[in-house]
């Protein structure tokens, strides 16, 4: 989760959102060697004296600064397309979950398995505890690591946002539609989001909270809810 005086992004836990800061830190350093470039470029025109009073025209300088801009977004264009198709694509989902956002608290659905669903509020924040102020909440979802995990997402009333920073995950929820992504947790962990969308006075207060545990304690998991349910 995000801390105080942290300017970078989460830790990843998910192959994706690696994809996704290694992108940024591509870009970010392009941007610095062109502010760098342009910078000295500017202070050099600012402090001399030079002038060349029978300059009328530069082919030359106008094609060379018009082909290597576009180089550079080329640069920059080709593996954010990759990494778009690279999040949009669904390889073969090992478990369904349905979320469904409502004002202003979220629902799940596990339809894999014997229709498990719940609700989930957010919880006041107790020193007892140890939880998160205005992050916890009182069931949260129980996901395998190492697992291709699909998610449909859609809203009752406005249009929400499901977002997960760590994993790489932002879906709007939109009212009479199904939106659907997957991601892959590779590390057991306790990761937090917010409805991210400006959906009303506390969309802010709609947390969401995944909890990543081995295969066999999910099924565990699966078993205890069941029988509790019957």
């Amino acid at each position: 989760m995000a801390t105080w005086s942290n300017l970078n992004y989460q830790n990843s836990a998910s192959p994706l959102m690696e994809q996704i800061i290694f992108f940024h830190d591509h870009t970010l350093i392009i941007l610095i060697m062109i502010t760098i470039l342009v910078a000295y470029l500017m202070m050099n025109l600012f402090f001399n004296n030079y002038i060349n009073r029978f300059l009328l025209e530069g082919q030359m300088i106008e094609l060379i600064w018009t082909i290597l801009p576009a180089i550079t977004l080329i640069f920059i264009a080709l593996p954010s397309l990759r990494l778009l198709y690279l999040l949009d694509e669904l390889n073969n989902p090992l478990i369904t979950l349905k979320s469904i956002g409502h004002q202003w608290y979220w629902s799940y659905e596990y339809s894999d398995f014997n229709n498990i669903e719940f609700d989930s509020y957010m919880i006041q924040s107790n020193e007892n505890l140890n939880n998160f102020r205005l992050l916890d909440v009182d069931n949260r979802i129980i996901l395998p690591m190492n697992n291709q995990i699909r998610i449909l997402v859609t809203a009752t009333d406005v249009i929400h946002s499901w977002t997960i920073p760590s994993l790489g995950v932002k879906i709007d929820a939109n009212p009479g539609r199904l939106n659907q992504t997957s991601f892959f947790i590779n590390r057991p962990g306790i990761y937090y989001g917010q409805c991210s969308e400006i959906c009303g006075a506390n969309h802010s207060f709609m947390p969401i909270v995944i909890e990543s545990i081995p295969m066999k304690n999910f099924i565990n998991w699966i078993n205890n809810y069941s029988l509790d349910d019957l």
